[in-house]
């Protein structure tokens, strides 16, 4: 343990900026440590460069600031995983370890490639961070994009609203700058007090001029109703879902169904697996005729959360977590139907191996869909988010640029319990809205179902573990904003930046 070991100040710094991470994510939510909380990280680099060996302090300040600041963050991994396996802890330590080593590159790039060639940490710090940030939500089968920094601040939506510019990944590059200013400003107070004010005055500059365009977007951005969606959280446990034939689940979840079309919406939306079965399958058809006939009683289209299996008993037998579209006669295409795209590391998919080995209705055996279908439901058109695909920006922004003008996120958050979890997940689609302009409505089987606007203003806001049938108006926006039209811009500029700052340091001589 000694190659991991650090002088007593920086485990000070090490401990506050963790501390500071998690106070800026839900369930506390505070605004100021968003715009601090790295700059514990920035000192640490920059104290790091007078060591003998600057490059192994780097890498081992990096690691334990990654470990710590997502080992707090991400604490409710252990409750989520435990339903499934007692390998819960250990795959909550791999899962932050391999943040921690990202932390780590983040750490020795900055520091190497300002040694090196004298670039200030203001422009090292936040390019390597938001590569890091952007690697993290590509790789591969344990890709897992959960809140980066811009996320942050969706609990005050004002401040983000340049996502409709740059999105989510942007803002936390512009976070990462501004804490590297200050931080500097900090070091520098007393060898030159102007040049720190300096520092201070652009970072405050910034986050004012992002308040007016934030509200002056929200006086004169133009919403229209698309009409009701009604949402069900029915509360299902674990234990009471999957054990048992799910008869009685069924039929709650379908009277709530029923009390939701009372005021004719256009669309009701059931939860994740609200159906404990493989929808389309002989075994469960009574239950397809069910939803087939609420949706003709009442004319009203259905999006619901199920299981569904091709090639039943084949060797090329596939298990998907799915979302089956009701139309407004009871209608279900086969051709249609969602697949979910992005699984979620260990319990939906085990990473790297065959997920026929796996049973998918309790653990890591489903497959991976590609198709993704845009529904009609006569006001608006919509796309489907299972579960934390909301954490994927490229997916809601593929429906947008498909023609979708809302999106309807369903979700099982039962494995959270009461942790932090469900409120890190919900604040996703804050930035979601912002980036498209669109309306969202979220159906969670254990909460939080919510709506958002297309300004990222969340409402009709339920209470976790509670029963509850929501309806709620959703709104939209015409024309596409600049992030639908470019995408993620801001993370190609930094990576391209990356490469250039490591090619200069590397012709730089020691």
């Amino acid at each position: 343990m000694k190659a991991l070991g650090l002088p007593r100040g920086d485990w000070l710094l090490v401990l506050s900026g963790g501390t500071l991470v998690a106070l800026a994510y839900p369930p506390f939510h505070l605004i100021l440590p968003t715009f601090i909380c790295l700059i514990p990280a920035v000192r640490l680099i920059s104290d790091g460069m007078d060591d003998s060996r600057p490059l192994r302090r780097h890498l081992v300040q990096g690691f334990w600031f990654g470990l710590l600041a997502n080992g707090l963050v991400l604490y409710w991994i252990v409750s989520a995983l435990w339903h499934l396996t007692p390998l819960a802890l250990l795959g909550y330590l791999g899962a932050i370890t391999v943040l921690a080593l990202y932390a780590s590159g983040v750490f020795a790039l900055s520091g190497w490639v300002t040694r090196r060639t004298g670039v200030s940490l203001v422009l090292t710090f936040p390019v390597f961070w938001l590569v890091a940030d952007w690697a993290i939500g590509h790789q591969g089968d344990i890709r897992f994009p959960w809140l980066g920094l811009g996320t942050s601040l969706t609990a005050f939506p004002t401040l983000v609203q340049i996502a409709d510019l740059i999105g989510a990944r942007g803002l936390t590059f512009l976070l990462a700058a501004a804490n590297a200013a200050l931080a500097l400003a900090w070091i520098g107070w007393h060898r030159d007090r102007r040049r720190a004010i300096r520092g201070v005055a652009c970072v405050v500059v910034g986050v004012l001029l992002a308040a007016l365009y934030g509200v002056v977007r929200e006086r004169t951005l133009e919403t229209r109703s698309l009409g009701l969606v009604s949402v069900l959280q029915p509360n299902v446990p674990y234990q009471e879902k999957w054990e048992g034939s799910g008869a009685d689940v069924f039929r709650r979840t379908l009277d709530m169904a029923y009390e939701a079309a009372k005021p004719q919406p256009m669309l009701i939306a059931w939860p994740e697996a609200a159906v404990p079965g493989y929808l389309l399958h002989p075994r469960w058809s009574s239950w397809e005729d069910a939803i087939t006939l609420l949706g003709r009683v009442g004319r009203i289209p259905q999006i619901v959360g199920a299981l569904h299996v091709t090639d039943a008993g084949a060797p090329t037998e596939e298990r998907y977590n799915a979302a089956f579209f009701f139309d407004g006669l009871g209608r279900v295409d086969s051709s249609r139907i969602y697949l979910k795209q992005y699984l979620v590391p260990i319990t939906e998919r085990v990473p790297f191996v065959n997920p026929r080995w796996f049973d998918a209705r309790f653990f890591g055996g489903f497959a991976t869909g590609h198709d993704r279908p845009v529904y009609e439901t006569g006001p608006g058109r919509f796309g489907v988010l299972i579960c934390f695909e909301s954490a994927f920006e490229d997916l809601s922004r593929g429906y947008r640029r498909s023609g979708a003008n809302f999106l309807v996120n369903i979700t099982n958050d039962m494995w959270f319990g009461r942790s932090a979890g469900p409120h890190q997940h919900a604040a996703h689609l804050v930035m979601r809205a912002i980036e498209n302009r669109v309306g969202i409505a979220r159906a969670a089987n254990t909460g939080v179902s919510e709506f958002v606007d297309p300004l990222g203003r969340v409402y009709h806001t339920t209470e976790l573990e509670t029963e509850a049938v929501v309806t709620g108006e959703v709104l939209t926006t015409d024309g596409l904003p600049l992030y639908v039209r470019l995408g993620d811009w801001v993370p190609l500029v930094c990576m391209l930046t990356g490469v250039g700052l490591v090619a200069f340091a590397a012709t730089r001589p020691r």
